[in-house]
């Protein structure tokens, strides 16, 4: 169909205003869009910001993705100017369980193969320039340790963007004399890395090189920060970044311009899209849909308190989205038995999507709930679904954009639209960063998660003082926690009640500007399943087309 044909990414540009001289090719249907555009628009009024998210998710997701490309293909079936705007997929999750983030069926950003693996490259350099750090560190310590750096209170591991369990705890420097100094260490995944975090809230080059000079990469064995500028590594590590700070321009399936730049997970980094992506946006549409990782407790909580308060941003509505099947995971049944009909189940998993609603308005916003139509879906169980939204007078709508693209969209682009004209966001964060560290975190599980109360393990509570005495504690917090479930444990499905949060510790991304608490048994490095999505993966030798993403 000619509607689901790529057109050349210099049509794309233009139907946002932008000139070829604005963008950088990379090929055909890619580009990069110059910081300069910003500078040029920054004066200009800002759209509507539209934010995705979502109830818990089911280890499979819930199709947040498909439904925020769908949304502005559906806007744009409306004739309103609109930007996608998405984190790039992390080669982690493609060739382990969850597979590509573009989207799916008739609502996919393309060319989704370059996307989902090297793209524009973005990832590969944030991936070197945090491991040259960890080389310059090791190997200041390897010449002589001139700053007196303790190599038993260093924060900084290497990263990969692969899953690989075996690296989680590893030992390093062995090999004698020249093998450098052995000491226990590790590698999380890149979408971990404070790096990363970095990239997506930068916002010029200025702002990128101060916050990779300011990290907390190590400690003097007298208890004093060591940053990437006291090993004059940052400079070095801005070079290699320079150009993954502009925005990625694509397209969806109907040729919605979509940017997808930023890659932190929303488990355990902060998982919204760049913010120089999302101001770009702002200024060159009218509607810019966001679509922050996982649920409304974690992804939408991290892009309210963490992101808006950093790049000083609005948002006017919240669309929350949902599955009949996720419904029925909360409502107590198991995965694997989903597809079978069970309006008692549905019916009792709506506390999660009620909390995930209430969540959305603790910030002032107006929420829209859509309901993503799986073909295994019975009508009987949709309409439980639209009723007791009714009942609570919350807008809703049921989407299929991933069997007909934008045209199932409409309905929720509708009620968007009319919310957004009816009701106008008071919009707030949900805590002041001059309260503790420990009621920052009391608060957020409190609201956020349903949580009694917070227990802090002596190894967090001991990194608390720390980071007072280094006066790092008027940073907002993001909580590194499970996406499956509001407590910290995976297998607590609904809206648990009676529940704590352990938080086992706590480090300062001085950079990045905020404090990472991670809660329960959090890995910051994946594994891979059983079954790798990386078997079903392969080119076809006649083609050269690239096969089994999904």
């Amino acid at each position: 169909m000619s509607s689901c044909e790529m057109k050349p990414i210099i049509e794309i540009a233009k139907m946002l205003g932008l000139s070829e001289d604005d963008i950088e090719l990379y090929g055909k249907y890619k580009a990069k869009i110059k910081l300069e555009v910003y500078e040029r628009l920054k004066n200009k009024p800002d759209g509507k910001l539209i934010v995705v998210t979502a109830i818990t998710p089911t280890k499979a997701g819930e199709g947040k993705t498909t439904v925020a490309i769908g949304l502005g293909e559906a806007l744009g079936k409306l004739g309103k100017k609109n930007i996608v705007v998405l984190r790039q997929p992390s080669l982690g999750p493609i060739f382990g369980i969850k597979g590509s983030a573009c989207g799916g069926g008739r609502a996919q950003v393309v060319p989704m193969e370059d996307i989902s693996l090297h793209f524009t490259g973005d990832l590969h350099a944030i991936t070197v320039a945090h491991d040259l750090l960890a080389a310059m560190l090791d190997n200041h310590i390897y010449r002589g340790n001139e700053l007196n750096i303790d190599i038993h209170n260093i924060l900084l591991k290497r990263v990969l963007d692969v899953e690989d369990r075996p690296l989680r705890h590893i030992v390093i420097g062995l090999g004698g004399k020249l093998g450098g100094i052995p000491r226990e260490s590790g590698f999380e995944i890149t979408a971990a890395s404070e790096v990363a975090a970095i990239h997506a809230l930068a916002v010029n080059l200025k702002d990128l090189k101060e916050r990779l000079a300011r990290m907390t990469i190590a400690y003097t064995k007298d208890g004093k920060p060591i940053t990437p500028a006291d090993i004059k590594a940052h400079g070095a590590m801005t070079a290699l970044l320079k150009d993954t700070l502009k925005p990625n321009l694509v397209q969806t399936l109907e040729n919605t311009p979509a940017i997808v730049h930023g890659a932190p997970f929303a488990n355990i980094a902060h998982g919204c899209p760049s913010l120089i992506g999302i101001k770009m946006a702002l200024k060159l549409a009218d509607y810019v849909i966001v679509e922050p990782g996982f649920g409304a407790d974690l992804g939408l909580e991290k892009f309210c308190d963490i992101a808006c308060r950093i790049g000083n941003l609005k948002p006017d509505v919240a669309v929350i989205v949902t599955s009949i099947r996720a419904l029925k995971v909360h409502g107590g049944v198991k995965f694997k038995e989903v597809d079978k009909p069970n309006v008692e189940a549905v019916r009792k998993g709506l506390e999660n999507l009620e909390k995930q609603v209430e969540n959305a308005r603790k910030f002032g916003l107006p929420a829209v709930v859509a309901i993503n139509r799986f073909p295994s879906d019975t009508d009987e169980e949709v309409d439980c679904v639209k009723k007791w939204c009714e009942e609570k007078k919350i807008p809703v709508a049921v989407v299929e954009v991933f069997q007909k693209g934008g045209e199932g969209g409409i309905k929720l682009a509708e009620k968007v639209l009319e919310l957004l004209e009816k009701e106008k966001a008071n919009f707030k964060f949900l805590y002041d960063l001059d309260m503790p560290i420990e009621e920052k975190i009391k608060t957020i599980a409190r609201e956020m998660y349903g949580a009694d109360d917070v227990e802090f393990t002596p190894e967090a509570k001991k990194a608390i003082r720390k980071i007072k005495k280094l006066g790092f504690d008027k940073l907002p917090i993001n909580m590194a926690k499970t996406p499956l479930s509001l407590t910290d444990n995976p297998k607590k499905v609904g809206r648990p009640k009676g529940f704590k949060i352990k938080i086992t510790d706590i480090r300062p991304f001085t950079g990045a500007g905020f404090l990472v608490a991670y809660c329960g048994e959090i890995n910051t490095l994946p594994a891979l399943p059983s079954k790798p999505a990386a078997e079903e993966i392969d080119v076809d030798v006649e083609t050269g087309r690239i096969i089994g993403l999904r």
